[in-house]
C-alpha cells in the first residue's frame, strides 16, 4: 500500500481540496480465479458470487469518493489522510480556489506534469501539478504561459531576483560530435518554452579585419554541426524575431570566446560592439544588473571575455557590459571579482558516480539563491535607478566527459533533470516542519542553466524552475 499523500501548494493563493475519489483496485486473478472476472467487473455496483466459484466477502472493485475541506497555504505543505491501495492508482482530485473549481486527474500514463481542468467558465487560474508517485507527494504550480511569462512581473523587480530558465551551449542542437551536443531543441523552441539565459560560445573568423562581423558558433574547439558552420548572426536574428513578438520579455545572453585559432578577447569585443550590440534598442549592455522595466525586448549581456581598452571607458569608465570575466573554472560555488555573478559550475564528472556529487552542489546552490530577498524598490525606497544588490545566481546543472558515454551531456541530464525537479517540488526554499512564514527568502532559484531540456517534449524542469517566482509575485502583489 502507498503512503499516505503530501500535497504542497508552491502558488501565492490559498488552495482548498474538496473531493477526493478513486478505485479501489480489484484482486488478482490469482486470488478470485478466471470465473470471477465479470463478477469482480460488476461488483463496481453490487456484490455478485456464483456457486461454482468460491464466495467472494467483499467487493472485488469499491469506488471511494470523500468530500473533504482540507487548506493549503501558499508555499505550505500537508499530509493528507489520502491513501490508494497502490502508487499508480488514478486519483481524482477537485481543487477550490476563491470560488473557482479545477479537477485533476492522476496518474497519467505520463509521468510529466499535469494541467488542471478547469470546472468554472473564464477561469481567472489556471494550476500545473507535478505527481511524485515514489514520494506520493504532489506539487501545484502557478501554470505559466511559457512564451510570455515574464509579463506578470513589475517593471522594477530586479531581474537577478528572477527564477530564470537557461541552456548551457544553446545552440548545440545540431548533429555533432559526441559530448558536443548538449541541446535537444532549436533556439527558438527553447523560447517557446520560457527559456531566458543563453550561454553562447564563439570563435572570431577574421580577428584581424575590423570590417569582419563572422562569429562562428563553437563548443570548446569543436565546431557545434557537422553540416556546415553555424553563425552568430543566424542565431541573434532568431532572438530579435521572438522578443519582436514578445516584448515583455528579456534575453539574457552570456558570451564567451572558444575555438580555435590565435583571437583575442579585446578584437572579440570590438566586434561584438561595431557589429552586433551596439543597438540600445535590441541590447542592454550597462556594467550592471537591470531592472526589468529596462531589460525589456533586449539582450542582456553577461561578457566573459575582456575588453579592449577602449570599451573600459563606458559608461564613464565602469566598462562594457556584466562584468564575468573572472569566472572561476570548475567550481561548486564562487563570485566574481564584479560581485554581479555568484556561479556553480563544477563540470568535471569523470566518472558516472560523481554524477551525485553534481547534484548535491546544484541543489546547493539553489539554496543559496532561494534564501536571498530582493530588494523592490517601492517596498524598500530604493530608487529605481539604483542597482540590485542581489547577483546572477548562475547554477550549471551541466557536466562531460568526452571519453566516457555514461559521462556525456545527455546521459548526465537524464539523471540530474529528474533530481532537480524532484529537489524544486518536494525541497526546494522549505524547511520540514517550518511554516511558510517561518522560511527566509524569495525561494528564487536564480538562472538555471541546463542540458536536454526539451527533450521528448518534456519541459516540466522549466515549469519548475518558472513556477518558483510565485513568492515573487505575491511580495509584489501585496506592496
Amino acid at each position: 500500500m502507498s503512503s499516505a499523500l503530501t500535497i504542497r501548494n508552491l502558488t501565492s493563493r490559498p488552495v482548498d481540496l474538496i473531493k477526493y475519489e478513486y478505485n479501489a483496485i480489484a484482486p488478482s486473478l490469482s486470488q478470485v480465479g478466471m470465473t470471477n472476472i465479470t463478477h469482480n467487473v460488476t461488483s463496481l455496483f453490487r456484490n455478485f458470487t456464483t456457486p461454482a466459484a468460491p464466495p467472494v466477502a467483499e467487493p472485488a472493485t469499491t469506488f471511494i469518493q470523500q468530500d473533504v475541506s482540507i487548506r493549503i497555504e501558499p508555499f505550505a505543505s500537508l499530509q493528507t489522510d489520502i491513501k490508494p491501495q497502490k502508487p499508480n492508482e488514478t486519483l481524482h482530485l477537485t481543487f477550490e480556489t476563491e470560488g473557482e473549481k479545477h479537477r485533476l486527474d492522476t496518474p497519467t500514463l505520463s509521468s510529466r506534469s499535469t494541467t488542471l481542468n478547469p470546472l468554472t467558465e473564464n477561469p481567472r487560474f489556471n494550476y500545473t501539478a507535478v505527481h511524485l508517485l515514489e514520494h506520493s507527494h504532489l506539487t501545484l504550480y502557478s501554470s505559466a504561459h511559457l512564451t510570455s511569462w515574464m509579463r506578470s512581473l513589475k517593471d522594477d523587480t530586479p531581474l537577478s531576483a528572477l527564477s530564470i530558465p537557461g541552456t548551457h551551449n544553446s545552440p548545440t542542437c545540431h548533429r555533432a560530435l559526441p559530448s558536443v551536443r548538449c541541446q535537444a531543441t532549436s533556439p527558438p523552441e527553447q523560447l517557446d518554452n520560457g527559456v531566458r539565459f543563453f550561454d553562447i560560445r564563439v570563435q572570431p573568423e577574421s580577428p584581424l579585419d575590423p570590417s569582419k562581423d563572422g562569429l562562428i558558433l563553437v563548443h570548446g574547439v569543436f565546431p557545434i554541426s557537422l553540416t556546415g558552420t553555424k553563425y552568430l548572426r543566424e542565431l541573434l536574428v532568431e532572438v530579435y524575431t521572438f522578443l519582436d513578438r514578445n516584448p515583455s520579455e528579456t534575453v539574457i545572453m552570456s558570451l564567451k570566446r572558444e575555438g580555435t585559432g590565435e583571437a583575442t578577447d579585446a578584437q572579440l569585443s570590438r566586434i561584438l560592439r561595431d557589429h552586433y550590440a551596439g543597438d540600445p534598442n535590441r541590447w542592454f549592455t550597462a556594467p550592471r544588473i537591470p531592472y526589468l522595466g529596462e531589460a525589456r525586448g533586449k539582450i542582456v549581456l553577461i561578457r566573459r571575455f575582456g575588453l579592449d581598452e577602449n570599451l573600459k571607458q563606458e559608461w564613464g569608465g565602469a566598462g562594457w557590459g556584466i562584468n564575468a570575466e573572472n569566472w572561476a573554472d570548475n567550481t561548486p560555488n564562487a563570485t566574481c571579482p564584479s560581485g554581479d555573478i555568484c556561479v556553480q559550475d563544477f563540470y568535471e564528472v569523470l566518472e558516472t558516480v560523481n554524477i551525485e556529487k553534481k547534484i548535491q552542489y546544484s541543489q546547493a546552490h539553489l539554496e543559496r539563491a532561494a534564501r536571498c530577498v530582493c530588494t523592490l524598490p517601492e517596498q524598500d525606497g530604493v530608487s529605481a535607478n539604483q542597482s540590485p544588490k542581489q547577483p546572477f545566481f548562475i547554477n550549471f546543472l551541466t557536466a562531460s566527459n568526452f571519453w566516457k558515454v555514461g559521462c556525456w551531456p545527455e546521459k548526465i541530464a537524464a539523471k540530474l533533470n529528474p533530481a532537480i525537479v524532484d529537489f524544486l517540488c518536494r525541497k526546494h526554499n522549505g524547511i520540514d516542519g517550518a511554516a511558510p512564514d517561518q522560511v527566509r527568502g524569495d525561494g528564487s532559484t536564480g538562472i538555471v542553466v541546463c542540458d536536454w531540456v526539451g527533450y521528448r517534449g518534456n519541459w516540466d524542469l522549466v515549469r519548475c524552475i518558472v513556477g518558483m517566482n510565485a513568492k515573487l509575485e505575491m511580495r509584489e502583489r501585496n506592496a
